[in-house]
């Protein structure tokens, strides 16, 4: 097969996968054979088993019926018509069962390597017209951030870039809690224990030091209730009429009363606390288009109801509260305004989603927050559906469990949680220790360590946090995270440095007009890198990044057997190691990519 040298003589890249390929070619052979008409859907195509010989099988089970074929029959038909017809692409088939097992041709494999091992955006669609929103993050301006927003954080983050990848315009938005009773609880505190003391004055963060105030609050909460209980007071009662709750609740009346002097106090202390956040943000590489405040947010949604009222979607209550029945939709009578005419929850949300689809009139609006408010988002968006608001059948739910301990879960309120910034600092410490250890990095600088440190360390936790199913509930364990070995972000990132270090010890050959015959290892690592872009639209589809998580670790997996094997400098022939280099190049390519989907960065030296 004589193959171009020069760069404006190759073809163009293929941007059709090899399975729409083959099932576009499948529906062509049946409607050809049998002129009848499937759809490229109704055609099932996977990744042969490795038992069988093949590349990809596609499942005959349901035309069996209509056709009134046997499954041999079948698949010998179709199988016989598909390397007739299309031998660029298929050089032979086998049946088993009801399978048909097709064997792609290496020509094909290395037209895709040679149309792609230059491409640095390999993997990633053009942009279309279509528009995403993703929230996530959403802080509490009580306390500092902590190894459960990690999650969070890493999971908006990365469902947003997945979905840029696949061509949408995101934008990536928080919703800051920086209003109500739990605001109050560390404001109440820093006037009765703080003497005037600031973040600055004790070179604390600005959010370390307001959570600290929170955990004051509580402990005091606790001593005073002890105290009135050893009084003779129930202990229900005590927690209700325990002085330091009793100020904080007046704090909340006054902050939404306006009162001058708790608005100072909330807004300064809140500047604490944005000034911390907005320093971990940066560490850990988070950032967004737009954040929202609930002290903005929480009236929204009251004229929501009023026309809600008025299209019979919403009932009052005698003592003129106002509810929604939701029970004919297998869920309960939600209340969405107060006798009071106060807002709930909800109907922010409500007021708030329209308010985001006013403002970017995103196609989908993806909410990433934990399992324990499933309920909540089914009430949001049914009830949304309901008032017919256009940005209804757009909103999403990326739900995910908790993240636990070896020693099991976290209290706030306690002082107990894995701060943010503290498992950042470890992780780094870790990576240090793990690097020196084997000894490679004598030749870096002590600056060039320290940001090697940093790389391995924040890739190691946003890996670990990311390679689950978000939907799973997780414990995290440092010392698993950081393995030069296992499935892990470090072995992931030792990979591409081993590649990118074999890529600058070879002098690149150019592509000979000669045909090639791949090896197993060629062939599996190509077959595995072309699924790339199936798995970011498979990511974005399920708002799962651990698809990518598990693609770019068999993919780096691969490459390490793949290079054990066989010499790419010592390649049996130049045309060999020409192969070698590009398939180098395109795997380094694909694993930086998808990495950089994960928000992980990739040093080319460890």
């Amino acid at each position: 097969m004589q193959r171009p040298k020069t760069k404006d003589q190759r073809p163009k890249k293929i941007k059709m996968s090899i399975t729409l390929k083959i099932k576009e070619a499948t529906t062509q052979a049946i409607k050809e054979l049998y002129q009848t008409d499937f759809g490229i859907n109704d055609i099932l195509v996977n990744a042969t088993k490795p038992e069988f010989e093949g590349d990809y099988t596609v499942v005959l089970f349901s035309f069996i019926k209509q056709l009134k074929k046997s499954p041999e029959v079948l698949g010998s038909e179709i199988g016989e018509y598909l390397v007739k017809n299309n031998n660029q692409i298929f050089s032979s088939f086998n049946v088993i069962k009801g399978f048909l097992n097709l064997v792609v041709t290496d020509n094909y494999w290395l037209d895709f390597l040679y149309t792609n091992y230059t491409n640095e955006q390999f993997g990633y669609k053009t942009k279309s017209n279509k528009k995403v929103m993703v929230e996530y993050a959403s802080p509490n301006t009580n306390k500092p951030l902590h190894l459960g927003h990690l999650r969070n954080i890493f999971l908006g983050w990365s469902i947003a870039e997945i979905f840029k990848a696949n061509g949408y315009d995101t934008i990536k938005t928080c919703i800051v809690n920086d209003r109500g009773i739990h605001i109050c609880k560390s404001m109440i505190a820093w006037q009765m224990f703080a003497n005037g003391a600031t973040p600055q004055s004790t070179n604390t963060k600005g959010d370390h030091f307001v959570g600290d105030y929170y955990v004051k609050f509580n402990d005091e909460y606790k001593l005073e209730i002890e105290k009135l209980v050893s009084n003779g007071m129930a202990k229900e009662q005590a927690e209700k009429e325990a002085p330091i709750f009793k100020a904080a609740q007046q704090m909340l009346v006054d902050w939404e009363a306006g009162k001058p002097e708790v608005i100072k106090l909330w807004k300064e202390m809140n500047s604490w606390v944005y000034e911390g956040f907005d320093t971990t943000y940066k560490t850990i590489g988070a950032d967004f288009h737009k954040t929202y405040y609930e002290s903005n947010t929480y009236l929204l949604g009251k004229k929501i109801v009023q026309e809600g009222l008025t299209k019979n979607v919403f009932v009052q209550d005698e003592d003129n509260s106002v509810w929604i029945d939701l029970t004919n939709d297998g869920l309960d009578r939600k209340i969405v305004q107060r006798k009071d005419g106060t807002s709930v929850y909800i109907t922010q949300d409500i007021g708030l989603a329209e308010q985001k689809f006013e403002e970017y009139g995103c196609d989908k609006s993806i909410y990433v927050i934990g399992d324990e408010q499933n309920y909540h988002m089914k009430v949001l968006k049914l009830i949304c559906q309901k008032l017919h608001l256009p940005s209804a059948d757009g909103i999403e739910h990326l739900s995910y469990g908790m993240v636990e301990l070896p020693t099991g879960k976290m209290k706030s309120r306690e002082g107990t949680v894995v701060d943010a910034d503290d498992i950042v600092n470890e992780m780094t410490s870790i990576a240090k220790l793990r690097t020196e250890e084997l000894g490679k990095v004598k030749d870096f600088t002590p600056q060039e360590l320290d940001e090697l440190c940093k790389a391995i360390g924040l890739g190691a936790l946003k890996f670990f946090l990311l390679r689950v199913d978000p939907k799973k509930k997780m414990i995290f364990n440092p010392e698993e995270s950081i393995d030069f070995q296992g499935f892990t972000g470090t072995f992931i990132q030792f990979t591409f440095a081993r590649i990118k270090s074999i890529l600058r010890k070879v002098e690149d050959v150019s592509p000979t007009l000669t045909s090639i015959n791949l090896l197993k290892l060629e062939k599996d690592l190509l077959v595995s890198i072309e699924q790339f872009e199936k798995i970011i639209e498979e990511a974005a589809l399920e708002n799962d990044p651990s698809k990518i998580a598990i693609f770019v670790y068999e993919v780096a997996k691969l490459f390490s057997s793949f290079y054990n094997e066989h010499s790419i400098a010592n390649a049996e022939s130049e045309v060999k190691k020409a192969l070698r280099i590009q398939l180098a190049k395109l795997t380094a390519t694909t694993i930086q990519n998808a990495m950089r989907l994960l928000g992980i960065d990739m040093p080319s030296r460890m």
